[in-house]
C-alpha cells in the first residue's frame, strides 16, 4: 500500500517549495513536508526588486543573501535537488513555475511584514483558483503574530508583559530534521545562477571585511552557535554589554535570511551547561526578536512612521554637516566612532555600541531616526526589518517600550563604563591607541604633552568633537520637554 501510495503521489506532479528567508535545509517545515509528501520536489527562491512596497535588501544584506544562497544550492543539491533561482514579481514567477512543472502543491514558511504578507496572499488566491492547493508553515517565529495578543486581543505595546505572555504559552516545539534526501524534479527547469542576481559588489569590492568575518550557511550558522554555547553563554547576562568580550552570539545575521531557526537556538541553548540567569537573559534576546517582528506585523508602516505619533512634529533634521562624519566614525567620540567602523568594517556592531551611536545621531546631532535606520539598513548583514526598524524607535524614543524616552546617553560615560580597558576602541580607532585610559575615551582632555606622545593631534590625526556633549543635551533636552508640555 505504501509503495501505492509513493507512486501515486509521483504521478500528482511535483511540490514547488519557495524559499524566501529560511535558507536552511535543517528544521525547514515547507520542505520537511514537502518531502514527507513522496512527491518530487522543485525548490525555488525568487529575488524580487519589482513589486511594489517590498522594501529591498541593503549592499550588506545582499552580500550575505549570495552567500546564503550559495550554500542552500550545495546543500540541496547533496540531497538530491536543484535550486531554481529566478527574478521578477513574486507571484508572477511562481505562478509560471507552477504552470512549467504542472505542480498542483506550493508550500512556503510564512513571512510577517505588510507587503510579503499582501504578496502571498494574492499568490495564495490565484493559485487556488487555477486547482493549486497550497500550504504556509510556521518556521521563523516561535510564536506566531496572531496568536500572542493582550486580553483584550489586540498586540503588546511594552515588553516586559509579552515576556510573561510568552512564557505562560506552550514551550517551542522541537526543530525538524533535515531530510536524508529529495526526491529532486527530473524535468530540466530554467534557472538563473545565483551570480547573475548581481548581489555582490564589484566596483568597488569594499567586501574584504565582511569575508573575513562572516561563514553564510546553514554549517556557519551552527558552527558560530556551538562556539557561543561554549563560550559566549556563561557570563551572558553582564558580559553582553561589554563589546570586546566574546558575550554575544552574532547569530543575528543567520536569523535574517534564516540560515538557522529560532527554535533550533532555543533549544540548543536549553542544553548548554549554562546558569539559569544567563539561559534567561539569552532566551530574552531571541524574544525581544519576536517582539520586533509582531509589532512589525501589527503595524506594518514601523520603519518609517513614529509609532508614538506625538513626535510627528518633533524638530529633527534630515540633513547635518555632520551626517558624513557620524558615518564614517570621526565624530571625536571615541566610542561612536569605534562602532561605525566595526559597522563599516564588518557589516556588524555590537548591541550595546548600536545604542550608544544611534542615540548620538538622534540626540546630540537632532538628526531624525530614519536616516540612522536607512543607513543601518544598507551597511548591516544583519539588517533585520522588525528588529532594526523598533530598535531605531526606541532609542529615539517614539516605539514601543520606549520610556524614559528622553534618556540621553552619554558616550564618554558609556565608552568608560562597557570598554575600560579600551580594547574595543583600540582595535576599531587604532590612531588611539597609545592613549591611556584615562583619556582614552576623552581625548580632548589629554594634556598637549600627552597627545604628543601618543602621536595624536587633534584635528588632524583624530578629530575634534563634532558637537560639546552638554550642549548638545541640553538642546535635545529642551526639545523633549516641548514635547511633555505638548503631550
Amino acid at each position: 500500500m505504501g509503495g501505492t501510495r509513493r507512486q501515486e503521489n509521483q504521478n500528482a506532479g511535483p511540490v514547488l517549495v519557495w524559499f524566501r528567508d529560511d535558507l536552511r535545509v535543517s528544521d525547514n517545515p515547507a520542505l520537511f513536508s514537502a518531502v514527507q509528501s513522496g512527491r518530487a520536489v522543485v525548490c525555488v527562491h525568487v529575488r524580487d526588486t519589482v513589486s511594489q512596497d517590498l522594501r529591498r535588501p541593503g549592499a550588506a544584506q545582499d552580500w550575505m543573501l549570495h552567500h546564503g544562497l550559495v550554500a542552500l544550492e550545495k546543500s540541496l543539491f547533496a540531497l538530491g535537488a536543484k535550486l531554481v533561482v529566478r527574478s521578477g514579481p513574486s507571484h508572477e514567477v511562481i505562478a509560471d513555475l507552477v504552470a512549467e512543472t504542472g505542480a498542483k502543491l506550493v508550500h512556503w514558511n510564512r513571512r510577517h511584514s505588510g507587503p510579503e504578507v499582501a504578496i502571498d496572499k494574492k499568490l495564495k488566491a490565484a493559485l487556488i483558483a487555477s486547482g493549486v492547493e497550497t500550504h504556509s508553515f510556521q518556521a521563523n517565529l516561535l510564536h506566531e503574530p496572531t496568536t500572542l495578543l493582550t486580553g483584550a486581543g489586540g498586540p503588546y505595546r511594552v515588553y516586559s508583559p509579552f515576556w510573561r505572555a510568552f512564557e505562560k504559552l506552550p514551550a517551542p516545539r522541537a526543530p525538524l530534521p533535515a531530510p536524508m534526501a529529495i526526491q529532486g524534479h527530473q524535468q530540466e527547469i530554467e534557472s538563473l545562477a545565483v551570480s547573475d542576481l548581481g548581489l555582490l559588489p564589484t566596483r568597488p569590492d569594499w567586501a574584504g571585511g565582511l569575508r573575513e568575518n562572516w561563514l553564510a550557511g546553514e554549517a556557519g550558522a551552527m558552527a558560530l552557535l556551538q562556539e557561543f554555547l561554549q563560550v559566549g553563554i556563561i557570563g551572558y547576562g553582564q558580559g553582553r554589554d561589554f563589546p570586546s568580550k566574546p558575550h554575544v552570539s552574532k547569530l543575528s545575521p543567520y536569523l535574517r535570511f534564516g540560515m538557522i531557526s529560532p527554535f533550533q537556538i532555543w533549544h540548543e541553548a536549553g542544553k548548554a551547561a549554562a546558569p539559569a540567569h544567563d539561559l534567561e537573559k539569552f532566551r530574552k534576546e531571541l524574544v525581544w526578536r519576536e517582539f520586533s517582528w509582531h509589532l512589525l506585523f501589527h503595524y506594518p508602516d514601523l520603519h518609517w512612521r513614529n509609532f508614538d505619533q506625538r513626535f510627528d512634529e518633533f524638530p529633527w533634521l534630515t540633513q547635518s554637516p555632520g551626517l558624513d562624519a557620524w558615518k564614517k566614525g570621526m565624530t571625536g567620540y571615541p566610542i561612536v566612532d569605534a562602532g561605525m567602523r566595526q559597522l563599516w568594517q564588518t557589516g556588524y556592531m555590537h548591541n550595546r555600541v548600536r545604542m550608544i551611536v544611534a542615540s548620538f545621531l538622534i540626540k546630540h546631532m537632532m538628526v531624525d531616526w530614519r536616516v540612522g535606520e536607512t543607513w543601518f539598513w544598507d551597511t548591516l548583514v544583519d539588517g533585520d526589518p522588525a528588529s532594526n526598524s523598533a530598535s531605531w524607535q526606541w532609542v529615539a524614543g517614539c516605539g514601543a517600550d520606549a520610556a524614559p524616552y528622553f534618556r540621553i546617553f552619554n558616550p564618554v560615560i558609556q565608552g568608560g563604563k562597557f570598554d575600560p580597558d579600551g580594547a574595543y576602541v583600540r582595535k576599531f580607532v587604532p590612531e588611539l591607541s597609545g592613549l591611556s585610559d584615562r583619556y582614552l575615551h576623552k581625548p580632548w582632555e589629554a594634556p598637549l604633552e600627552v597627545l604628543f606622545k601618543a602621536r595624536i593631534k587633534l584635528g588632524d590625526t583624530y578629530p575634534k568633537p563634532l558637537v560639546d556633549h552638554a550642549r548638545a543635551r541640553d538642546r535635545a533636552s529642551q526639545a523633549f520637554e516641548s514635547l511633555k508640555k505638548a503631550g
